[in-house]
C-alpha cells in the first residue's frame, strides 16, 4: 500500500512513532472528530496503576493531530499543520483504557479561507479523555496553524 492509501490513522502510526509506542488505536476519523484509543498497558502506568499523564497526553495530541490531518489533509502541498500550544487539565483519576475525542474550535472553511488570503491561520483543537464508564478524566486544549510552504 503507498503512503497516498493510508487512512489517516494508518498514516500516523508509520509517521510518528509516540503512536506506534503507545499502541494507539484510531477508532474514528473526520474532519469533525477523531476518536483515539490509549489501551491499558502496564507498561505505561503511572505510580497508582492508570495511564501515565504523559501517555494521555501523548493520546490527546493525536487525537488533535488527527482530526487536524483530516480536516486539512487536501492543504498538505502548500501547508504543514503544526501544533503551536496545548495545555491539559487532569481531572479525575483515570483506569483502564481511555479515549480521546477531539473536535475543531473552528469551522475548516474558515481556517483555508485565512490560509488562501495569504495568512498562517491558527486554530483551536478541544479535546476531552474518558475513561470506559465515561467519566471526563482531562480536558486538553492545542492551538494548531497551518504554516504556509516557501
Amino acid at each position: 500500500m503507498s503512503a497516498d492509501q493510508l487512512s489517516v490513522g494508518e498514516m500516523l502510526l508509520v509517521t510518528v512513532p509516540m503512536a506506534r509506542t503507545l499502541h494507539l488505536e484510531f477508532v474514528e476519523i473526520t474532519p469533525e472528530r477523531a476518536v483515539v484509543v490509549l489501551p491499558d498497558q502496564s507498561a505505561f502506568h503511572n505510580h497508582v496503576g492508570g495511564p501515565h499523564a504523559g501517555a494521555m497526553f501523548t493520546l490527546g495530541e493525536s487525537a488533535g493531530g488527527a482530526i487536524v490531518l483530516s480536516a486539512f489533509g487536501d492543504q498538505l502541498a502548500r501547508a504543514v499543520p503544526l501544533a503551536v500550544s496545548a495545555e491539559i487539565s487532569y481531572r479525575r483519576l483515570a483506569m483502564g483504557a481511555v479515549t480521546a475525542t477531539a473536535t475543531l474550535g473552528r469551522p475548516a472553511a474558515d481556517v483555508v479561507a485565512q490560509l488562501d488570503a495569504g495568512e498562517r491561520p491558527e486554530f483551536p483543537v478541544a479535546i476531552e479523555i474518558r475513561r470506559a464508564d465515561g467519566a471526563v478524566t482531562a480536558e486538553m486544549r492545542a492551538i494548531w496553524t497551518l504554516r504556509p510552504n516557501g
